[in-house]
């Protein structure tokens, strides 16, 4: 009983940041209907940069390192998703947006381009005229403690820690938030019409090309989230090229499809699910696989239902 109680809260607190990530690719493709590969990177970049700000505040990792007040942390956290959001602005009107009538596999080839450029930038260090730059630097580096580590809830065995809490509670906010903007805002409204049809919705006096920018910021924003309560459980960030990064993109893409790409109460279905598949694996079957374990389960949706689990199969009259 202890070993499935703590199981079930790692895998619904890992299943939450799966589910923040699967936000920002299944709102990119119901209004673009295609997958933007480099969010897994904007991921990376969230937690990178929730490390590069907290470092301004002066706060350094390390056993002796004090715990700063609880604002900090949320100023870290508003600033890294501001400046994802940006970043998420720039790459739909630099790299996405002329392509809007190209063939999707240049989309795709774009979009593999895109991540390529922020793994390999967030490394650069290095002279120039004679001054060092570094952006993030090629060396892993260990996040400061934003949240006090200590137990909240202990029950037998079982130990609920605080970061678990912060993980959780702000996981849950931020998606019951993108749920209300999308379902009861004038801008979700424009969203939903976009992603139904742009030239009808074009036709509706809606600007679509700000509309699908406010998009990308939005899912841009949810990827720095993640990544910033990542760097909270997960204190040791690994560099922008690692393949960490791209297997956690992968693992949050898997879930976008297993909960039913486009929609976004299955994105966070598919989130949790995905974290308790993975853990529920490793503890009671074997760790040396947890990474199958959440592909076999994509195969197995792919092949059964195709359009995930809350997802709706459409039809196409030919």
């Amino acid at each position: 009983m202890t070993q499935l109680i703590q199981t079930l809260t790692d895998g619904i607190a890992v299943g939450s940041l799966y589910a923040l990530i699967a936000l920002g690719y299944t709102l990119v493709y119901g209004i673009l209907q295609f997958i933007n590969f480099a969010h897994s990177d904007v991921f990376a970049l969230g937690a990178w940069l929730s490390f590069t700000i907290a470092t301004w505040f002066g706060l350094a990792a390390g056993s002796g390192a004090t715990t700063p007040p609880w604002y900090i942390g949320l100023a870290v956290l508003a600033l890294a998703m501001i400046g994802c959001g940006i970043v998420g602005f720039l790459i739909e009107r630099l790299a996405y947006k002329p392509l809007r009538a190209a063939p999707r596999l240049n989309v795709l080839i774009t979009a593999i381009g895109v991540s390529l450029l922020l793994e390999n930038v967030g490394q650069l260090e290095g002279m120039f005229r004679g001054h060092h730059f570094k952006i993030f630097g090629p060396y892993p580096k260990a996040m400061p403690a934003l949240i006090p580590d200590r137990v909240l809830l202990h029950f037998a065995a079982v130990q609920f820690r605080l970061v678990d809490a912060v993980v959780l509670g702000t996981a849950l906010f931020l998606m019951v938030a993108i749920q209300w903007l999308v379902f009861r805002t004038r801008l979700g409204m424009a969203m939903r019409a976009v992603s139904f049809n742009h030239n009808s919705a074009a036709l509706m006096g809606i600007n679509v090309s700000r509309i699908i920018s406010a998009t990308f910021v939005l899912g841009s924003m949810l990827a720095a989230a993640a990544g910033f309560l990542y760097a909270m459980k997960y204190a040791q960030l690994k560099q922008t090229a690692d393949n960490v990064w791209v297997l956690l993109g992968l693992k949050a893409f898997v879930a976008a499809v297993v909960g039913g790409i486009g929609n976004i109460r299955g994105a966070m279905l598919g989130g949790i699910f995905i974290g308790l598949i993975e853990f529920f694996g490793v503890a009671y079957l074997s760790d040396k696989y947890r990474d199958v374990y959440v592909f076999s389960l994509l195969i197995i949706v792919l092949l059964v239902r195709p359009s995930g689990i809350l997802g709706k199969a459409t039809v196409e009259k030919v």
